[in-house]
């Protein structure tokens, strides 16, 4: 199984080299690190640490995620996971495992879950994964507990979703189609360590509303759609 980790990163020069390091290459084949417009020197460091990097100038977190998985087009599964130090590539062996076992087709690291740390989930994200997860409960019958951004799907299971959103919805439109279209969706229980750096979404207060609006608004669009 061809394996490829995909990192979007906007100006994660402190982070993402760390980050890129501590994946797994045993398991991996490739990290991709997709650069969307940073102003400091993340693609340079993410290269120098091993990854392969490319740009995606469009900004927007479902663009960057989006063009990794162009990039990543011969994969047999995609990984994503956040370049800000937040998720921990260690525990990818974890997420994985669903998949490798067959047991899953999409497979979501929940932060809420477990005895590890998570002190990187501030106030606004834990109320946010309560909203929108008791919506995806109600609308879709999927009982989960977070819509985090350490995940891992098969590419067939990818390409049957036709991802579209380009900023913050990207991680709860993947989930609500994957319900929509019956595919299997397992959690298991992951990290959230504080970030390094300032947050450009949870950190301030326009971010966390508009995250928050894309959030709701792209959970409750496709749930009536066929």
């Amino acid at each position: 199984m061809r394996i490829v980790t995909i990192i979007p990163a906007l100006d994660e020069e402190a982070a993402i080299g760390g980050v890129v390091q501590a994946v797994p290459r045993e398991l991996v084949h490739e990290v991709i690190v997709v650069d969307n417009g940073s102003r400091d020197s993340t693609a340079a460091v993410a290269q120098a640490a091993g990854a392969t990097v490319i740009q995606e100038p469009r900004r927007g977190y479902g663009s960057a995620c989006l063009a990794g998985a162009r990039a990543a087009r011969h994969a047999d599964i995609l990984v994503f996971l956040d370049g800000d130090g937040s998720d921990d590539p260690a525990e990818l062996p974890r997420v994985l495992h669903p998949l490798l076992h067959s047991q899953a087709d999409l497979v979501l690291g929940s932060r809420t879950r477990g005895q590890d740390d998570h002190s990187g989930l501030t106030p606004q994200q834990r109320v946010g994964n309560f909203v929108v997860t008791s919506l995806v409960r109600l609308l879709y019958g999927v009982a989960l507990t977070d819509i985090g951004p350490f995940r891992a799907l098969t590419q067939s299971t990818f390409q049957a979703l036709e991802m579209a959103h380009e900023t913050y919805g990207w991680p709860v439109e993947m989930v609500v189609k994957a319900a929509k279209r019956g595919h299997r969706i397992v959690e298991v229980p992951v990290s959230c360590h504080r970030r390094i750096g300032r947050s450009k979404v949870a950190g301030t207060v326009t971010g966390s509303l508009l995250a928050g609006y894309h959030l709701l608004r792209t959970t409750l669009r496709y749930a009536w759609r066929d």
